[in-house]
């Protein structure tokens, strides 16, 4: 379950950073500072956790089936953000009700870096939690606009931005629904060590897979400029 949902967590980060790459840089920055506020402030309840506590969160079956209510809903208007950008770039006029979507950042984010802040505190015992927390507010000042920027370099096609960040707000949702299944299930897996080679295998396959699509749709956007500027030089020799 743990497993579960450090990948859950791994895939909102990742989530987050795809819609700040619509964003200006300064929106983002200003995003990111937000976050480091909140990193801050919550540094006064992140001290009274435990790992026991943490630990039964994790557990409680209400607690899990509440954010995987949150986590639907999240990935709802994810999925009404890209099929509302997607109308944008085909020319169509931007609806009234889908306007807040573009500036919808998700709150996700916002417990990940909670539990992110916790983890830091049980895993350097002695260190001065507020020192922690500023390190923590520091790094996401940084990572969170420059990611972004980062993003936007490897996928500077927007349509292609939208389908990834669509297909990992797919992810999310999907990985939502399991974290409330574990201890709902009518026949329980087979208990067994994690097989890390096949694991492996699969990430490599995703990987190849998710490349080539990257490069098939590159040389793709480059034929079709190509042809589009020869019609246009043959029509204006005519």
């Amino acid at each position: 379950m743990e497993l579960i949902i450090q990948i859950l967590i791994v895939f909102i980060i990742i989530n987050c950073i795809l819609k700040l790459s619509f964003w200006k840089p300064w929106q983002a920055l200003v995003f990111g500072v937000i976050c480091a506020a909140f990193i801050i402030w919550a540094c006064q309840y992140a001290v009274l956790q435990s790992k026991t506590q943490i630990a039964d969160y994790l557990n409680n079956k209400k607690i899990l089936e509440d954010m995987a209510v949150l986590i639907t809903i999240e990935s709802a208007i994810c999925f009404g953000f890209c099929f509302a950008a997607l109308q944008d770039l085909f020319g169509k006029k931007r609806k009234k009700w889908a306007k807040p979507l573009y500036w919808y950042p998700g709150i996700l984010i916002f417990p990940v870096l909670f539990y992110c802040l916790t983890q830091l505190i049980f895993g350097h015992p002695g260190t001065d939690f507020s020192t922690i927390s500023y390190i923590l507010a520091g790094i996401t000042v940084v990572v969170l606009p420059l990611s972004s920027w980062l993003m936007r370099c490897l996928f500077p096609e927007k349509d292609l931005r939208l389908e990834v960040y669509f297909l990992v707000s797919l992810f999310v949702s999907i990985l939502g629904l399991l974290t409330t299944v574990n201890g709902n299930v009518v026949y329980a897996a087979a208990e067994e060590p994690i097989n890390f080679k096949a694991v492996g295998l699969s990430f490599t396959l995703f990987a190849i897979a998710f490349v080539a699509g990257f490069m098939w749709n590159r040389l793709k956007w480059i034929l079709l400029q190509r042809k589009k500027e020869n019609t246009t030089k043959n029509n204006q020799t005519r």
